[in-house]
């Protein structure tokens, strides 16, 4: 059974997905770097100066605590809904879409390009070896 499963494990496409999965999880925290460093900044900056990350509705205050940022209303124990971070995380979402997007489109492409290149035939024989065959096969005839 080990056996069987350091065979499963290190296959070539279990790496791949391995890679592929680490690759996948730095590129996140680039995406997510990038929305809420620099993007939702310049787009709260365009709309009026909106902070996204500190964007809520409160739903529920029982004690009437002052709630001036997210962070102070979830300390507090206050329910919120979160909308500036829904709105981070779908940019995000839509970041990482379209960088996939390119990705299959750059793939599909290389594809299309692999496809129409011409297959590698044999050449054709040059004229003496035909003629050294004709002279073979008419020796084999006699």
């Amino acid at each position: 059974m080990f056996k069987e499963f350091r065979d499963f494990a290190i296959k070539g496409n279990m790496i791949d997905l391995a890679i592929g999965v680490i690759i996948g999880a730095a590129f996140g925290a680039i995406v997510s770097s990038l929305v809420d460093d620099v993007f939702m900044p310049l787009i709260g900056l365009l709309i009026g100066g909106i902070d996204f990350s500190n964007l809520f509705i409160v739903l529920s205050n029982p004690d009437n605590v002052p709630v001036p940022s997210l962070t102070a209303a979830q300390d507090a124990g206050v329910a919120t809904m979160n909308v500036g971070l829904f709105i981070n995380a779908v940019v995000k979402f839509a970041i990482v879409a379209l960088v996939l997007f390119m990705v299959v489109k750059g793939i599909n492409s290389l594809k299309r390009e692999a496809a129409k290149e011409p297959v590698a035939t044999t050449p054709a024989p040059s004229r003496e070896e035909v003629l050294l065959t004709e002279i073979r096969d008419a020796l084999r005839a006699r």
